[in-house]
Order: C-alpha cells, then structure tokens, then sequence
C-alpha cells in the first residue's frame, strides 16, 4: 500500500445534468484541494452513496463525451454510468486524462496513425508515447476527501482497480460496464480486451 498526501474538499455545487436522450438526473460536484497531479478532476455524487458504494473513474474524452465520436465507446459509457452509479448511490471521478493520459492533439495524432493500420497501442507507441500514461493517485485523494474507501468499481480495465487497490482503496468488485460498438470503434475495442485485458466479451466486439 502507498502513503499519499491527503487532498480536501474544496467546494460542492448542485448541477442538474441533462443528456441528449432525455435523461435527467440531480448531481453534485466536488472540487478539491491539493491533488498530486495539479489537475482540476471532478467527483460527480449521485443518488444516495452507502458504505460501498458504486464508482467509475472516467477519463475525460472531449471527442467523445462531448461530440459523440464514435470511434470510442466513451461517450456510451459516460451516459450509462451515470444512470446506474444515481439508481445505486455513488461517485463518478471525471478525471482530465484526455487520450489515456497523452492529451487531446496526441490523441488526434494517433487517430491518424490508426487510420494508417496501427491499434490504439500501437499509434501511441510510433508517436513515442507510453500505451497508457494514467495514474490514479489522484482519483484515490478524491475518494478519500469524500470518506470513501471501500466501493465496487464500474470499469472494464483491471488497471484501475490495481491501481486504487494499491493505493489503499478496497475494490470490493469490479462491475462491468455495457458493450457499445459502432462500425468504428470495434478494432479499438477488440485492442483493449486483447492487449490490456479489458472485460469486453469478444464475441459480441462486431457490427452485423
């Protein structure tokens, strides 16, 4: 287990939230003081947290959260774990780690290389950059300050439930999220289950 400094709540704020399909739900937002990484990470709290309750740490995606790309499955999976964590009681971190970590004109530039044969790996590579440049540290502060520290995590990747893990969170479960393929996002997809061990069902990683 790593010690690491502890971040406090900083302000909290009512937001109503409003997807495009018509969903609606009360949130409230957490900023924070003194995160390792300096970045301006949000706590989405919504419905009635318990004891443990359900997480996800969600990297910030412009392209997709924002425009509806759908060469990710990020916007999908942002709508959906805000309408399970509200049903259940929980938090949603959105975290800034645009382009797992690279940024968002790196992101661009391995869409390129993408668009030339390589994976999602694989263009991060060729441009220099690491596979996956996330580190969770922060998102632990995060839950910490809000008195979390035991929760089941709503992800596919065995990488942050390691990570929180190993930085002092008690991941009860890991609970899978949905399967959201488009026509142009099932080799990035196809990419996550076979090179980082994501719990995607490969069977269902096609569009007919």
């Amino acid at each position: 287990m790593t010690d690491i400094p502890a971040a406090t709540q900083r302000s909290r704020v009512r937001v109503p939230l409003r997807f495009g399909d018509g969903y609606r739900v009360d949130s409230e937002l957490v900023t924070f003081h003194g995160l390792v990484d300096g970045q301006e990470h949000l706590a989405v709290v919504l419905g009635e947290p318990g004891p443990n309750p359900l997480v996800r740490l969600h990297s910030e995606c412009l392209t997709g959260d924002v425009f509806g790309s759908a060469r990710c499955d990020c916007g999908p999976q942002l709508r959906e774990a805000v309408e399970r964590i509200a049903e259940r009681g929980g938090v949603l971190l959105y975290l800034r780690q645009e382009g797992r970590g690279i940024g968002l004109y790196n992101k661009l530039d391995a869409y390129a290389l993408q668009d030339e044969g390589l994976d999602t790996y694989a263009a991060n590579t060729a441009l220099g950059l690491p596979e996956d440049d996330r580190d969770y540290t922060a998102a632990a502060q995060m839950l910490k300050a809000l008195g979390i520290e035991s929760l089941d995590l709503l992800s596919n990747n065995p990488d942050k439930a390691g990570q929180l893990r190993d930085l002092g969170i008690d991941v009860r479960d890991r609970v899978p999220t949905g399967v959201f393929t488009t026509a142009h996002n099932v080799r990035y997809l196809r990419a996550k289950v076979l090179q980082t061990q994501h719990t995607l069902p490969l069977g269902e990683l096609s569009v007919g």
